[in-house]
C-alpha cells in the first residue's frame, strides 16, 4: 500500500485548482475614497514562481517501496527552481528533466526563504519510469468574486484572501496570472462540515491581468471592464472606524441573475486585523440560504454594504455552520493594494 506523507485541510474560501497564465505589469497601487461594487465572478489562472512541494508518495520497485526525495531531504512546501542548474517553471520541465537523467539530478529549492541544493537518483518505477516520489504543483486556477473596481483604469480587487496552495494552506509567490471571464453553472450547497461551492466555467482566455497575490486579496486590471454589471457606481469607502455590529448587506452572484443582494449580519469586530479576519457574518437572508445555504466557495471578495458605504468583503466561511464566516475591512484591501 502507498502511503501519503502529508497532506493539509484549508478551512478557507482559497480557490480551485487547474491550468495555465500570461504575463504581468507594474502595480498601480492608487488609494480610493470612491469605487465601483463589485459582485460578479471571475476566473484566474495562475503560475507560482517555480514548483511547489506538495506532498510525498511511496514508489513500487523491484527491489521494494522507495521514497527517494523525502529520504533525500525534501519536504512539504519547498519550492523546486532548478534541476541540475537548468530553471524549471513547469511541471513537464520537470519531468522531461528527470527522464533524461542517467544518475544522480541536483534540485535547488527555497525553502523558509533560503536556496538550498540536495542531490539523489531518481526511482525505477515498475512500470519502467524515473520517479522521485513527489508531488508538485506549478499552476493554479478557480473562480472568485470582485470586490470593487476603478472605472477610469480598469483596475479590481477580489477574494479578500490570497491564493494559497490548496494542499499546503501557504500563499503562493506568483509568477504571472491571467483574468478571464466566468459563467456560473451551479451550486453545491454547503452543509455543516462539509463547504458548498458556486460551479462555472471559463467563457473567455484573457480578460485582464493579475498583478498581485496577498492576504487580503488579489489585484489586477481588467481590459473590458464590465461596468453594465456593477450593482452600485461611486460608492463610498468607508473607515474601520466606520463598521459595527448589526445588519449589512452583500453583492454576489449565484446564478444567471448576475449581482444580487442579500442580507447579511456584522458580529464581533477586530479592529486592530491587518489580515482577511476583520469582522465575524452571518448570513440571515433566506433566498441566499435557500440557494447556497449560506456562504460557499466562490463567494469570497463579495462586496459588503453597510450604511450606504462599502465595508469589505466575504473571505472565510466556519465549516461547522456554512451561515456564518468572516469579513475583511476595505481598509485592508485597500491597503495591500498599494
Amino acid at each position: 500500500m502507498k502511503k501519503i506523507y502529508n497532506r493539509s485541510l484549508l478551512l478557507t474560501l482559497s480557490i480551485i485548482i487547474i491550468l495555465s497564465i500570461t504575463s504581468v505589469i507594474p502595480v498601480l497601487g492608487v488609494k480610493y475614497d470612491k469605487v465601483d461594487v463589485g459582485g460578479m465572478p471571475f476566473g484566474v489562472k495562475f503560475y507560482s514562481k517555480g514548483l511547489v512541494v506538495v506532498g510525498f508518495t511511496e514508489i513500487e520497485t523491484e527491489i521494494g517501496m522507495k521514497t527517494p526525495a523525502y529520504d533525500a531531504g525534501l519536504r512539504v512546501n519547498d519550492i523546486i527552481t532548478h534541476v541540475n542548474g537548468d530553471e524549471v517553471k513547469t511541471s513537464d520541465d520537470f519531468i522531461k528533466k528527470i527522464e533524461e537523467s542517467d544518475s544522480a539530478i541536483q534540485i535547488t529549492y527555497v525553502r523558509d526563504g533560503n536556496n538550498c541544493t540536495v542531490s539523489f537518483t531518481p526511482s525505477l518505477s515498475t512500470d519502467g519510469k524515473k520517479r522521485t516520489g513527489m508531488w508538485i504543483r506549478d499552476t493554479t486556477a478557480g473562480i472568485g468574486t470582485v470586490t470593487y473596481m476603478i472605472h477610469e483604469t480598469g483596475e479590481f480587487a477580489g477574494l479578500g484572501h490570497g491564493i494559497c496552495d490548496s494542499d499546503t494552506g501557504e500563499l503562493l509567490k506568483m509568477d504571472r496570472g491571467t483574468v478571464v471571464d466566468v459563467q456560473i453553472s451551479g451550486i453545491s450547497k454547503g452543509v455543516a462540515g462539509t463547504p458548498g461551492e458556486l460551479k462555472g466555467y471559463f467563457t473567455s482566455d484573457k480578460s485582464g491581468v493579475l498583478l498581485g497575490n496577498t492576504v487580503c486579496g488579489v489585484y489586477g486590471v481588467m481590459s473590458d471592464a464590465p461596468d453594465e454589471v456593477c450593482p452600485q457606481h461611486n460608492i463610498e469607502v468607508a473607515d474601520r472606524s466606520e463598521v459595527y455590529s448589526g445588519k449589512a448587506c452583500i453583492w454576489c452572484t449565484v446564478d444567471s441573475d448576475g449581482p444580487c443582494r442579500y442580507e447579511i449580519e456584522i458580529g464581533e469586530i477586530n479592529r486592530d486585523s491587518k489580515d482577511n479576519r476583520s469582522f465575524e457574518v452571518t448570513v440571515i437572508d433566506p433566498a441566499l440560504l435557500s440557494k447556497t445555504g449560506g456562504i460557499v466557495q466562490g463567494m469570497s471578495g463579495s462586496p459588503i454594504i453597510q450604511n450606504g458605504k462599502l465595508i469589505g468583503a466575504i473571505t472565510h466561511v466556519l465549516i461547522g455552520d456554512p451561515a456564518k464566516g468572516y469579513g475583511i475591512f476595505i481598509e485592508n484591501m485597500i491597503n495591500a493594494a498599494e
